[in-house]
């Protein structure tokens, strides 16, 4: 068990509290290993106790007190503090990553870290003043037993050595399997989204509920309890060497050593009352041992989830400085392949010219796997493309321009998510602004805003998705980009989108392009570009009530 890398990573917090903290734990146990001598003095006085001895005992049984206290609440203070930074600090990662990694990763692996693994951290770290108490007290009691006898001490060392090295094989098959059991507890996280998100076909089929339940939810379950009773039996088994051998030291020390050395009745006894007096730190940190385990398996996925991230971007934090107002957006020979992984084949778009001036009114239609959606992630900065260059105001946008490119575009995505709060919004009077919009969309006796939040997000899809729209107009964004926004909207809301509000966002100089199926309307829009199997396959110009084919279809589009 790496053990020492969770050491390294304490380390990396609080230096001045983890100090105090191990500071206060070896002041508990060498006050313990004082408290012991002083106890088996006084066992051993034929007469009256020294006031001295007597004072001892008092002060080091208030000292242990007062410093086990410490050592808690220090740990408080510093466990917190700890998982406080951690969970932060992932979270930053995870919000600088490149869009296409966390696709990769997939949400119920990325879930699993910040809430299970951060969680079986926080435990772990519990265990930390009691180890270094523990651990004190067992290094006291050893340099008392040397103190008593070298010759005996060197013999117990010997034997312990032993046994500790049977006792680690041992614990290293049950660290083997807590790890199989944190990838099943990611498997039943993935299971547990998927009941949630899939509720409504799970309850059309009864077989495929069924099937669910036992192939899925129920054998994953059963793999993960299993996991979690071996990797207990397997501590057991292994504490329960540690017993054997801990009492076989007893005994050798009472049967055998008293054979083949000369040592005094008071050094023997001493010998077992301190041996004796070590059994209970000594299952202390065997009992922190699965915690621990625990702690470094989670601390290893976090890493893990850390550095697969890849975090690339590297903005330089501070006020942000948007490009002027009337700058052009170009896309030139730009190409995005999907990795389809040892199969190869993988989806591509492009190459790709593309143009997107302010005022401009840009409808994009394909059928399903035409290329759409992953346009519109180029488009807007979450993807990144493999060849060929985006341009904004004739500035080529690097890899550490991309987060600035990105605060350009207020985008509905088809998938959208509707935060509750407005969040980063600085509008003078939001809340007039936004009930002048909810009438606007129909909402107004539906939502209110009180401060920054929406008094309720619990609407229809359609109406989730015009208050995703509001958002959108409320950001005010050079650019803008709507995803099938009108799939699910009734023929008036449709009719205001097309003939009132894209208008309306084209007469503000805003460069807007539309992904949708709605030909009715495409007359409105300056071009309508035709995308399949990720090649734009015509070009049209919307003119009036009708829209004439462009010609050639080469150039910018």
């Amino acid at each position: 068990m790496n053990i020492p890398r969770l050491v390294r990573f304490l380390f990396n917090g609080s230096k001045g509290m983890l100090v105090l903290l191990v500071f206060s734990g070896l002041l508990a146990g060498l006050t313990s290993v004082g408290l012991l001598a002083v106890i088996n003095s006084l066992l051993h006085r034929s007469q009256g106790i020294p006031h001295a001895l007597a004072i001892a005992f008092v002060g080091l049984v208030l000292l242990k007190i007062a410093t086990n206290a410490a050592s808690q609440l220090l740990l408080v203070y510093f466990a917190q503090d700890t998982i406080l930074n951690l969970g932060l600090e992932l979270c930053k990662q995870i919000m600088k990553t490149s869009f296409r990694t966390l696709e990769k990763k997939r949400q119920p692996q990325i879930l699993t870290t910040l809430t299970d693994d951060t969680s079986a951290l926080a435990w772990s770290l519990q265990c930390v003043p009691n180890l270094i108490i523990n651990g004190a007290v067992l290094a006291g009691c050893m340099a008392y037993l040397a103190w008593l006898s070298w010759p005996v001490f060197l013999g117990v060392a010997v034997l312990a050595v032993i046994g500790a090295s049977t006792s680690a094989v041992l614990y290293r098959r049950a660290f083997k399997l807590l790890y199989a059991a944190r990838e099943s507890r990611a498997n039943l996280f993935r299971h547990f989204r998927s009941l949630t998100e899939g509720i409504k076909e799970l309850m059309m089929h009864r077989g495929r509920r069924d099937s669910f339940l036992v192939e899925d939810i129920t054998e994953t379950a059963l793999v993960l309890r299993d996991l979690n009773l071996k990797a207990t039996k397997q501590y057991v088994v292994a504490e329960s060497w540690t017993q054997i051998s801990f009492y076989g030291l007893i005994g050798v020390v009472l049967l055998v050593f008293p054979q083949v050395l000369t040592l005094p009745a008071e050094s023997i006894t001493g010998y077992v009352f301190a041996m004796l007096y070590m059994m209970s730190p000594m299952w202390g940190v065997i009992g922190a041992l699965p915690n621990l385990a625990r702690g470094q398996v989670a601390l290893e996925k976090i890493e893990e989830l850390g550095l697969s991230l890849g975090v690339v971007d590297r903005t330089a934090s501070g006020a942000l400085q948007l490009a002027p107002l009337g700058v052009c957006l170009e896309m030139q020979g730009v190409i995005f392949s999907y990795d389809n992984g040892a199969r190869g084949g993988g989806f591509t778009l492009g190459p790709l010219d593309f143009c997107l001036e302010p005022g401009d009114l840009v409808f994009i239609v394909g059928g399903n796997g035409s290329g759409k959606s992953t346009f519109v992630k180029l488009l807007s900065g979450l993807y990144r493309p493999q060849m060929g260059e985006i341009r904004l105001g004739g500035r080529a946008i690097s890899e550490a321009d991309r987060d600035w490119y990105r605060q350009h575009f207020a985008v509905v995505f088809s998938d959208f998510f509707l935060f509750e709060k407005l969040l980063g919004l600085r509008i003078q009077d939001l809340e007039k602004t936004v009930s002048t919009y909810l009438r606007r969309f129909g909402l107004d006796e539906k939502v209110h805003v009180v401060g920054q939040y929406f008094s309720t997000t619990d609407l229809s899809q359609g109406q989730r998705r015009r208050l995703a729209l509001l958002t959108a107009f409320l950001e005010d964004r050079p650019f803008y980009i709507f995803d099938e926004w009108a799939a699910d909207q009734d023929p008036q809301y449709k009719k205001v989108f097309y003939t009132e509000l894209l208008p309306e966002l084209r007469a503000r100089g805003k460069g807007v392009a539309v992904i949708t199926h709605d030909d009715r309307y495409f007359h409105l829009g300056d071009r309508i570009i035709k995308l399949d199997e990720g090649k734009v396959v015509a070009v049209w110009k919307g003119q009036g009530h009708h829209a004439v084919p462009l010609h050639p279809l080469a150039g910018r589009v």
